[in-house]
């Protein structure tokens, strides 16, 4: 790229902050949640658990309160592979499939995000994207209606899709293009408070999906979340309560671990907001409608696939003898639950790498106990090399799925929907997404084979 240019690293940081002082300004409680975080952070930081964890220093820690993700719900295949040109300008690619279909919820969905090591490093500002799936709105006039209102809207300004356009041709953008670049591109994702349907309209189609009338209602997607990442999420449920935010019942993903695994996620319900419909008669209607909430997400170690599948069996086993209440009703039966079934998942780094659990970064150790073999399991053993888990930058779709519904009502459970497809989503994005597992294989081969080299060369310069 030309020195002229801004990173694509530069520009997704200056999104994401950009994003959270907007988010901020539009959902105060947002702004509680983040300093929450970052003082929760900074005293897990000071402890002796930091050390437990086995945080990379600096790549896993320089950021860590400043590390969110967000999401977004898109209505259309063209909103969606626009977006995924917008994101590209910014160094996120699409990674993974999730079909939430099968937990009563109408999208099926990616993450875009940064896939190198290094771009992780610099900034891993993720986005959840979802694409609407209006086959599942059984009255077909309130389907052509939704399907009128997403065709008579464009989501982007002139001068976002302006400037994606030039980032493609040029190969980047110039600081000062890509000022604008965020700029415009902040205009989709903020909160509209007038409608673009009735609110007649708007009823029918909060009763066929709360999701679907959140999506299809209004000028634009606005964001509907963002999220710090904390190192303790169970200290930051308790300091959610405390601050008075109402915190949902119970952290989805698997339980408290002295070695976290993938993704545990909570929030704070979604807010009542005030917004206005317009009417035949030229005059606006006042309404109210929930769709914007705060949540908080603790990371832990990307799992292999042996591991997902020992995860995916034991949270099934631990859902199939008692699933949480919406109301929180019976949160500690379904912890202990959890907890019980995931006695059989090591909680141990060297375990779960010596039984390829776990996906792990590698770094020099104590060279002076060197084996005779640069064998991997011998160079452990002699502390010559240390572990450090590649943390898991993705998605859960059970975890999702409570999340979602949550902020959706109850009557988002009542029914499974059929099955999404992953190339009729590939077909939309106009790309195929990238395989999570490969991703952070190739994270770990590329930090094992850069400490084997250095061993090498120290070997054979003594």
């Amino acid at each position: 790229m030309p020195d002229a240019m801004q990173s694509p690293n530069a520009i997704r940081a200056a999104f994401s902050a950009a994003m959270s002082e907007m988010y901020r300004s539009e959902v105060p409680a947002y702004g509680t949640l983040v300093d929450l975080v970052t003082s929760i952070n900074g005293d897990v930081l000071a402890s002796d658990v930091a050390q437990r964890l086995a945080l990379t220093p600096g790549e896993d820690t320089a950021r860590i309160s400043q590390e969110r993700h967000g999401a977004i719900r898109l209505g259309t295949a063209a909103e969606l592979a626009m977006m995924g040109r917008v994101f590209a300008v910014m160094g996120m690619e699409p990674v993974g499939y999730y079909d939430l279909s099968v937990a009563s919820v109408p999208v099926h969905s990616t993450a875009f995000r940064p896939i190198a090591r290094e771009d992780l490093a610099a900034n891993p500002f993720r986005v959840f994207t979802s694409l609407l799936r209006l086959e599942l709105i059984e009255d077909p006039n309130l389907r052509a209606r939704a399907e009128a209102a997403l065709a008579a809207r464009e989501i982007f300004t002139p001068g976002a899709l302006a400037l994606t356009e030039r980032a493609e041709t040029q190969g980047g953008l110039t600081p000062r293009e890509a000022e604008t670049f965020v700029s415009e591109v902040l205009e989709t994702f903020r909160w509209h408070a007038d409608a673009c349907l009735d609110a007649d309209t708007f009823s029918e189609l909060i009763a066929a999906h709360r999701l679907i009338a959140d999506v299809v209602s209004f000028k634009g997607p606005h964001i509907n979340h963002l999220t710090p990442r904390t190192l303790d999420i169970d200290a930051a449920q308790s300091a959610m309560v405390s601050a008075g935010l109402p915190a949902k019942a119970v952290v989805e993903g698997p339980p408290r671990r002295a070695c976290p695994i993938l993704l545990r996620q909570t929030a704070f319900k979604a807010l009542d907001e005030e917004v206005r419909f317009p009417s035949a008669d030229g005059t606006w209607v006042a309404g109210h409608h929930t769709a914007r909430f705060g949540e908080i997400e603790q990371r832990g170690a990307a799992l292999t696939p042996k591991g997902r599948a020992l995860y995916d069996r034991l949270l099934a086993e631990a859902r199939a003898s008692i699933l949480p209440a919406p109301d929180g009703s019976n949160a500690d039966a379904y912890e202990d639950a959890l907890k019980s079934a995931f006695r059989a998942f090591p909680d141990d780094w060297h375990a779960m790498h010596d039984a390829d659990l776990a996906y792990f970064k590698y770094t020099l150790g104590e060279t002076d106990n060197m084996p005779d073999s640069l064998d991997l399991a011998a160079l452990l053993d002699a502390g010559a090399l240390r572990l450090s888990p590649v943390i898991y930058e993705d998605f859960l779709p059970v975890s999702a799925a409570g999340i979602f519904q949550s902020n959706l009502g109850d009557e988002a459970r009542d029914t499974a929907q059929a099955a999404s497809s992953q190339d009729t989503f590939e077909a939309a994005l106009g790309r195929p997404v990238a395989d999570e597992f490969v991703l952070y294989a190739a994270i770990q081969e590329r930090s094992l084979r850069a400490c084997l080299d250095q061993l090498r060369k120290a070997g054979a310069a003594a």
